[in-house]
């Protein structure tokens, strides 16, 4: 049963941190000057699964019991977005519009598209939400087995 909040939390906490990636891209929409240099790029989180396959004796099974196969998620990497392009906005009044070559007076934006990031928070917020709703439901079952044990 532990296991089973386990994986509930792992997927609690990766959700967390895709929403606030998500958050600092939307934040972060008109930026156009980095550290890094030039405008900003979007952010994603990169998730992988977590498995783990192990092995536990029963006197009822032969030769074991495989338990674990899914063991949760993880997050890997947060990754820059260097696939997508930047947006291109003639304003040559702008301090970071290009000043020389064929895109002289463009500036170049961020490629956080407000739309997609909305739309990757609200997946983000229902995953979260699920993953709460399974701890709950473990929690209410571990609360039923005790009463049963008192009864």
């Amino acid at each position: 049963m532990f296991e089973a909040i386990n994986i509930a939390t792992s997927g609690l906490t990766a959700q967390r941190l895709k929403m606030d990636v998500i958050s600092n891209n939307i934040a972060n929409a008109s930026t156009t000057r980095t550290t890094e240099g030039g405008a900003y790029r979007r952010r994603r989180v990169i998730l992988q699964p977590i498995n783990e396959r192990t092995r536990w004796n029963s006197p009822f099974a032969p030769h074991g019991l495989r338990t674990g196969d899914g063991a949760g998620v993880r997050v890997t990497q947060v990754q820059r977005d260097e696939t997508s392009p930047v947006r291109l906005v003639y304003d040559p009044g702008h301090p970071d519009a290009i000043q020389i070559g064929p895109k002289k007076g463009y500036v170049e934006y961020p490629n956080v598209n407000p739309v997609t990031e909305m739309v990757d928070m609200i997946a983000a917020s229902r995953s979260y939400q699920a993953n709460v709703q399974v701890i709950e439901g473990f929690k209410g079952m571990f609360q039923q087995a005790l009463q049963i044990g008192r009864g």
